[in-house]
């Protein structure tokens, strides 16, 4: 039986970034159209938390049950491990996605009921990542549903559910997050494409090769600094948030170091300290710039 320290490590903590980001850039971007609402800031960012949360244990079981996991380098995996059953790692991801369509109920029904296919959209994308017969998270469309999802949806849904409407702003700012949540992605498949191959999960490295698949982190990660200089027309303080770009270089420092395997999960954790520190910047320039 699994302990509670290593559900803890089952639920990848280190992805958290990527559920605090996009609240953090919506947040600010309501707050530079006079909308930001703290409470409904809170809310966003515990739905935000329980969805990426779902997603990991969700993704835990599928690939666990399909035995995707039996040889893995990376963080621990609750399956394929054998630490706990499929059906607890099952469980605790419908309880999550769970917890996730509550609150966005909540947030529905004090902005507009359309958000409700949104949400929906949300929930199918969270399980049908490696879950289900054909998992498109098999199928290389997995940095992409990223980008659609922790970024775009997440940051304009935040400022929408704050502000009532969206804007340029918020749009740059999700563009931003979206390409660094994906970039957290492409290492992550970059460093299991060996693996990953052998059990016929394509994700988009597989489709790409490593050399391209390398290529590919520089660009997402150089995005949001095109980004940044753009969100300056806004508030010459989003200029601030170039204080990751030294972050972004490290992180990408073993991707184009050519490292494998376990020598390329310092990038992850580095890539999301860059987006965590770009997002908090982010949202201090455009709240108070």
């Amino acid at each position: 039986m699994a302990t509670a320290a290593q559900w803890i490590e089952g639920a990848r903590p280190r992805t958290l970034p990527n559920a605090i980001a996009p609240v953090l850039v919506g947040t600010g971007a309501a707050a530079s159209i006079d909308g930001a609402v703290g409470w409904k800031a809170v809310l966003c960012l515990l739905l935000s938390c329980s969805l990426i949360i779902g997603v990991n244990y969700a993704n835990d079981y599928s690939d666990g049950i399909r035995g995707t996991d039996d040889d893995r380098v990376g963080p621990l995996r609750l399956v394929g491990s054998k630490l706990a059953s499929p059906a607890a790692v099952r469980n605790a991801a419908l309880g999550c996605l769970g917890l996730g369509a509550i609150l966005g109920l909540i947030l529905v029904a004090t902005s507009s009921w359309w958000l409700l296919a949104v949400g929906a959209a949300c929930l199918a994308g969270a399980w049908f990542y490696t879950g289900g017969r054909n998992p498109y998270g098999y199928s290389g469309f997995g940095e992409i549903a990223v980008f659609v999802f922790f970024g775009l949806v997440a940051v304009l849904g935040t400022q929408f559910v704050q502000a009532g409407r969206v804007d340029w702003a918020g749009l740059a700012g999700a563009v931003a997050v979206g390409s660094f949540s994906s970039a957290v992605l492409v290492t992550n498949n970059l460093r299991d494409i060996p693996t990953d191959a052998v059990s016929g999960k394509t994700t988009l490295a597989v489709r790409l090769g490593d050399t391209r698949t390398r290529t590919l982190h520089i660009v997402l990660l150089a995005i949001p600094f095109a980004a940044t200089l753009l969100l300056a027309a806004r508030t010459p303080w989003a200029l601030v948030a170039l204080v990751a770009l030294p972050l972004a270089v490290k992180a990408n420092e073993p991707v184009r170091g050519n490292k494998n395997g376990p020598d390329l999960i310092p990038a992850l954790a580095g890539t999301g300290l860059a987006l965590l520190v770009w997002s908090l910047a982010i949202e201090f320039a455009l709240s108070f710039g």
